[in-house]
């Protein structure tokens, strides 16, 4: 996973369901015993051992504890909740220390679990004792969690309960099993297990950090189609979320990243989640399954453009060495050659917009130039302008405002985008899919900027996927034949000018999915209000064109690539009769 700082708002459109400690405070203070410090070495650089017998009981111990993140934020209430979002330990601590020594075995468990492992802050060995009975201190050195100095448990790591909801899955069986025939929404809760954040380190992260889940990572996750599939590839896979999240559908799942501690994590978190079939390999994109094909590929790779300049730190977790936005053009050309026939990826990604090309023209370039044909239905969420882009990274590495440091770097940035006339950087969502038939389809590149919905996309993808296809193989002659019915999150807006009997724009509104506000005339108007299922296109659109006077042919010619557009964005569906 890539920067719970930067990819956690808006850019990519998701909030951490377990609060995340993003701030970036410094210097060394005590609350109720619990201190944080400003030593980062001292507490870096501890290998992660991922023993299943030690991660077992770890897992017993954090269930019986009942380590949700519903019982953190309850430990520590609204304000300190609010004031982790700001990198404000403070608050949360002292709400800890109270709640640790009030009446029940289980709330103090619980504080000293958030204390520890939450925030990762130092507290006394008896107290962790308590909370741990089954792996005790001992299962926290043996995993490199956490180190005993004196009387004190001083953590190494973070393991963080992280909540996730699921898409649905109409008609499908999960890789594990279990029925999802009923087609509701579900969700669960994992423990993750990262390296310690700069607030814990009292400090900028180290280069080989091994980041814990933030935003991004939770929108990739909610993105992934929620269909079955044999094999799954998740390629940068840091702490492992994309993995755990695969195999929810996938029968096998294969993990690389270019570092040895971030896969250890991710054999970690399977342990503490008691999922099996994750094979861990290293190495750089698709190197360590050269020769293999996969259903799927998911992947939040380190696309973050950084200047190839002496004193820019490079990150592990957010830098993958390229130039630019190369690193997201090298995916895109050579993911097809590790996917099956009809295999679908997904990615995160940011493009540069240089010397007036337009970014999403660029993607489209890269779509277009890999060897195997892919379909493509690129999103792009958010643009930055290179001053805006260079701060959000240098923070997220760490380097507070105000300092030479921070100006430095700015400046690194800026001149490096200056050098390849770079005046925007956009972000956003890569769905490519391995076109079974070899001639792709599907080619979308939008923008889609607007606020999105709480909950999964996942379930909205693959349905909309499944519409394309569907329709790709019907001629108009065949789509004026088919019935569809509204969906059920689509409602109509009217908007009168005072006095006026007519509206002068009527708007269909998508209540799930993209939440598209699209407007529409009259004619088509009529024609979703009048799609129940029953009567087919072709004749609504004909008794249609008898209302209003005008020519059927004509106004069928008209409508039906609207409907076939309506139908890929989930304002229809084919009647299920059909």
């Amino acid at each position: 996973m890539r920067s719970q700082t930067a990819r956690s708002g808006a850019i990519l459109g998701s909030r951490p369901c377990a609060p995340a400690v993003t701030g970036r405070t410094r210097g060394e203070w005590t609350t109720n015993g619990c201190r944080l410090t400003d030593s980062p070495t001292s507490r870096t650089a501890v290998p992660v051992t991922p023993d299943p017998a030690a991660a077992a009981a770890l897992r017993r111990d954090l269930s019986d504890a009942g380590y949700t993140a519903d019982a953190v934020r309850a430990a520590w209430g609204p304000l300190a909740d609010e004031a982790i979002g700001h990198g404000l330990a403070g608050p949360a601590l002292r709400a800890l220390a109270g709640a640790a020594s009030g009446a029940g075995a289980t709330t103090a468990a619980v504080a000293t679990l958030a204390r520890l492992l939450f925030l990762g802050a130092p507290c006394p060995a008896a107290s962790v004792e308590a909370a741990l009975p089954t792996a005790g201190t001992a299962g926290l050195t043996a995993l490199g969690l956490a180190r005993i100095e004196g009387d004190e448990v001083v953590p190494l790591a973070l393991v963080r309960p992280q909540e996730y909801a699921e898409a649905r899955a109409d008609g499908e069986a999960r890789a594990d099993g279990e029925a999802r025939a009923d087609g509701e929404a579900r969700g669960g809760q994992w423990w993750i297990a990262s390296d310690l954040d700069e607030t814990a380190l009292g400090g900028p992260l180290p280069t080989g950090h091994v980041l814990g889940v933030g935003g991004a990572s939770l929108t990739l996750a909610g993105l992934q189609l929620p269909t079955s599939a044999a094999r799954v590839l998740d390629v940068g896979a840091g702490c492992g979320i994309q993995a755990l999240r695969a195999r929810r559908y996938a029968a096998d799942v294969v993990a690389t990243d270019v570092s040895e501690r971030a896969l250890a994590f991710t054999r970690l978190n399977a342990l503490l989640n008691d999922v099996d079939r994750v094979d861990t390999r290293l190495g750089s994109l698709f190197s360590p399954v050269a020769g293999e094909q996969f259903d799927r590929v998911v992947s939040n790779p380190p696309f973050v453009i950084t200047p190839r300049t002496a004193g820019v730190p490079e990150y592990e977790y957010r830098d993958g060495g390229f130039a630019g936005d190369d690193l997201v053009a090298a995916f895109v050309s050579g993911v097809g050659g590790v996917l099956a026939p009809g295999g679908v990826a997904q990615l995160l990604g940011n493009w540069e917009y240089r010397d007036g090309e337009d970014g999403l023209d660029r993607v489209r370039g890269w779509v277009d130039a890999s060897p195997v044909p892919l379909d493509a239905w690129v999103v792009e969420r958010e643009q930055l302008d290179p001053l805006a882009y260079a701060e959000l990274w240098v923070r997220d590495g760490g380097t507070a405002p105000g300092t030479p440091d921070y100006a430095a770097l700015v400046d690194a940035w800026l001149t490096d985008f200056a050098a390849r006339g770079v005046a925007a950087v956009g972000f956003g969502y890569l769905l490519l899919r391995r076109a079974a038939s070899g001639m792709p389809t599907l080619r979308r590149f939008e923008r889609i900027t607007h606020a999105l919905p709480e909950g999964a996309l996942g379930d909205h993808l693959a349905a909309a996927l499944a519409a394309h296809d569907d329709l790709a193989v019907l001629d108009d002659e065949a789509l004026a034949g088919a019935t569809f019915v509204v969906g059920g999150d689509v409602t109509e807006a009217r908007h009168h000018l005072p006095g006026a009997e007519d509206p002068s724009v009527i708007e269909l509104r998508q209540g799930g999915g993209f939440a598209r506000v699209i407007e529409v005339d009259p004619a088509l108007a009529a024609l979703v209000g009048a799609c129940d299922g029953d009567l087919p296109e072709g004749v609504l659109s004909d008794a249609i064109a008898e209302l209003l006077e005008v020519d059927a042919a004509a106004l069928r010619a008209d409508l039906l690539p609207r409907v076939r557009e309506l139908a890929f964005t989930g304002f229809l569906r084919r009647a299920q009769s059909e």
